[in-house]
């Protein structure tokens, strides 16, 4: 641990973004994964609710742009398949 006040309080920021990192990612994965399961009727809800999820996480800087349109893509099939 550090000694030094301000070594200490990027300490305690960095655990709470960690923590806040890892919450929203696990939000997308579950978004993700409620769309690619949907039955029929509420697919098209849900894969439209995932894309907004990707593209925010991209926004804020959470997963990279290039993997947010790779995301938003594989998404966008599942509504082709229909």
């Amino acid at each position: 641990m550090a000694n030094i006040k301000s070594s200490k309080k990027r300490v305690m920021v960095a655990r709470t973004r960690a923590q806040r990192n890892k919450s929203q990612n696990s939000a997308l994965k579950t978004a993700i994964k409620k769309a690619r399961n949907a039955d029929a009727e509420n697919k098209e809800v849900l894969v439209r609710q995932a894309i907004k999820k990707v593209d925010q996480a991209a926004a804020k800087g959470l997963i990279h742009k290039n993997n947010a349109a790779r995301k938003k893509s594989a998404l966008a099939k599942l509504l082709g398949e229909n």
